[in-house]
């Protein structure tokens, strides 16, 4: 398995093709990758992503079939299902990095500002329970001169959920916890814009990492 430092370098450079339209034609699957990947999987990767249709990280990141360990949730929110999908990619295939990877116009932002503002009595309890995981990252700016600005609000709530997310990540698991503190792990947050395609990795990204697009 590779270091996260190369996964994290594998990454960006997907992300730069991406965004550059020059994509790797290996990415697209044969019968022979198709043969081999059938024995087994070896992810360099988790990506925890919104469910949202247009942030699909296999394409955001430019990778094929194999490569990444996907899972998608309203939100990117962190709930005992995700901590477990993560706990599982980790463990069992040595995936050396977790991204928490959020988006530029988060709906699942937008509807949690909408509900703090003006509460819909007779929303689904299953939606609330996304709400109430993404309300401790929005609450505190709506208290600040963010509230009176509409896109600043949703844009720093977007971040700040996505930090919530990752540190939940990070402290909130006894397997991902000792993964990370003996190196074999790094755990990070990173948000895509819908504007450019780019992936801005903002999040507890090591030092020395190459952080630019």
């Amino acid at each position: 398995m590779i270091s996260s430092r190369e996964a994290f370098d594998r990454l960006r450079a997907g992300n730069r093709r991406f965004v550059s339209s020059v994509l790797d034609p290996a990415a697209v699957l044969d019968a022979e990758q198709r043969a081999r990947l059938a024995a087994g999987q070896e992810p360099f990767a988790i990506v925890l992503g919104c469910s949202d249709s247009r942030v699909p990280a296999e394409l955001v990141f430019d990778q094929g079939f194999g490569g990444l360990f996907v899972i998608r949730v309203a939100g990117n929110i962190v709930a005992p299902s995700q901590v477990g999908s993560v706990e599982f990619g980790a463990a069992r295939f040595g995936t050396p990095l977790v991204v928490v990877l959020g988006h530029s116009q988060c709906g699942a932002i937008l509807a949690t500002v909408e509900e703090l503002r003006q509460p819909a009595p007779d929303q689904s309890p299953n939606l609330r329970s996304i709400v109430g995981r993404v309300r401790p990252s929005v609450e505190p700016l709506l208290k600040t001169e963010l509230a009176g600005r509409p896109d600043a609000l949703v844009a720093a709530a977007v971040r700040a959920n996505i930090r919530a997310s990752a540190s939940h990540l990070r402290t909130g698991s006894e397997i991902l916890e000792r993964l990370v503190a003996a190196g074999k792990l790094v755990v990070v947050g990173a948000e895509y814009s819908l504007e450019t395609g780019l992936v801005d990795f903002f999040d507890d990204v090591p030092a020395g990492w190459d952080r630019q697009a």
